[in-house]
């Protein structure tokens, strides 16, 4: 199984994700290690800590605890720390039961160390048997096993407030030379064009720049095969990258690689900064009455010949190989996937997922039915940076693209570091 080669038709027929970050720390709360204790609640592990997506899980989970007698208790951790330790998560005697995570290649990778529980008679339940072909595959690890239950999706774009484009006297551009003339207007009146947020824990936001601009420079079959390590990330086709790159750094935030995402949130809805690349979760963390101000243009495109791809993340939930709690884990997860549990989640998050179940409704917003619009008009889609390689080589991506900021006349030697530290993970 590899998403990388869906075909558009199949790809866009199913794709799903839950949002971003969290709180707490990165504690393992679970004794489901114990296999006598078979019994109980089911421990979900979530990095969803925005608060309206922590408060759409807490809804989901008490949802679920109304269904019958089987129960589930919720662990929120920073999203950061939940990347940098679920490896101990799921190697540990007493693993949390249930995870927020990524399908693909990222699930695979834990598969493949046999450190996920086998989902194959999860899918057999009838709500899953309606999902479609692209979602079947993408959960399917390469022992040809599902691993993955997955439950919405979201988009990335270029997200502004409608209110602050009008005042400025703005809109959005379609062509990459349209893109730079907008980021000369808005430097003129004192705004910083581009917020970031890839400081604090959140470095791996600059990642969407890095894909995007690859997929519009070397298309997306060029960037699948740059992160599988068939390319070098010295190669000159990156190179290339990093050159339009050049021409739009001084249209980016002073502030960009010092502040997380949730603060870069911030200037963009106040007007401080004009226009931010971030993924639709980044609306959990908006004040409920802003949302109908936000709008979004994709990406610009900057060689016509290069088929249209876009970012359009699928998120759900695996589950520990070493839990105690199987069967009590499958019928929570078998919940997950239903329509209703979708829908839950949908209402009371900031509504600017998808769900994934065939019958779920999605919020209806103008903003959803764009989203959807926009990825349906993809000849490719792409997930992300780690979700189309893996968790062990975003670190290195996050290394590079912040010493490329810092000191962009050295992005040779950002890139040769960037193969050498590849390399290892490929090779470990």
């Amino acid at each position: 199984m590899n998403s990388n080669h869906l075909s558009r038709r199949r790809v866009l027929a199913g794709f799903g994700a839950v949002g971003t970050a969290a709180l707490m720390s990165g504690c393992v709360t679970s004794t489901s290690g114990d296999k006598a204790l078979s019994g109980g609640a089911v421990t979900l592990q979530s990095n969803l800590s925005s608060p309206q997506a922590k408060s759409a899980m807490r809804d989901l989970v008490a949802a679920y605890g109304k269904q019958g007698d089987a129960t589930a208790t919720l662990n929120t951790v920073a999203s950061e720390t939940f990347r940098t330790q679920l490896p101990t998560y799921l190697t540990s005697a007493n693993p949390p039961d249930v995870y927020t995570w990524y399908p693909g290649s990222v699930a695979d990778s834990y598969a493949r160390k046999d450190l996920l529980l086998t989902l194959d008679d999860v899918w057999e339940s009838p709500d899953l048997k309606k999902y479609s072909k692209a979602l079947d595959s993408l959960c399917t690890a390469s022992s040809g096993k599902k691993v993955f239950v997955p439950t919405t999706y979201y988009w990335w774009g270029m997200f502004y407030r409608k209110s602050h484009f009008a005042k400025w006297g703005v809109e959005p551009p379609k062509t990459w030379d349209d893109f730079l003339d907008l980021c000369d207007k808005l430097k003129s009146k004192g705004v910083a064009p581009i917020g970031l947020g890839a400081g604090g824990n959140t470095a791996w936001v600059a990642s969407a720049w890095f894909d995007y601009l690859d997929i519009r420079v070397n298309g997306a079959a060029y960037h699948r095969d740059l992160l599988a390590g068939k390319h070098r990330f010295d190669d000159p086709q990156v190179r290339k990258v990093f050159d339009r790159w050049k021409e739009v750094l001084p249209y980016f935030d002073p502030n960009g690689t010092a502040i997380p995402f949730q603060d870069a949130t911030t200037a963009l809805l106040q007007g401080r900064t004009g226009m931010m690349l971030i993924g639709t979760f980044f609306a959990d963390s908006a004040p409920k009455n802003a949302l109908d101000d936000i709008d979004f243009f994709r990406f610009p495109v900057i060689d016509a010949k290069v088929p249209l791809a876009e970012e359009a993340p699928t998120d759900g939930y695996f589950a520990s190989a070493r839990t105690g709690r199987e069967d009590g884990v499958k019928d929570f997860l078998r919940y997950l996937a239903t329509a209703e549990a979708q829908e839950i989640y949908v209402k009371g998050s900031s509504g600017t997922a998808i769900p994934c179940h065939p019958d779920a409704k999605d919020s209806g917003t103008d903003l959803v039915k764009k989203g959807r619009a926009h990825v349906a008009e993809a000849a490719e889609i792409t997930q992300f940076f780690n979700r189309d390689s893996s968790d062990a080589l975003q670190p290195t991506a996050d290394n590079a693209i912040i010493r490329f900021f810092a000191k962009p006349s050295s992005v040779d030697s950002v890139l040769r570091e960037w193969q050498r530290d590849a390399e290892k993970i490929w090779g470990a």
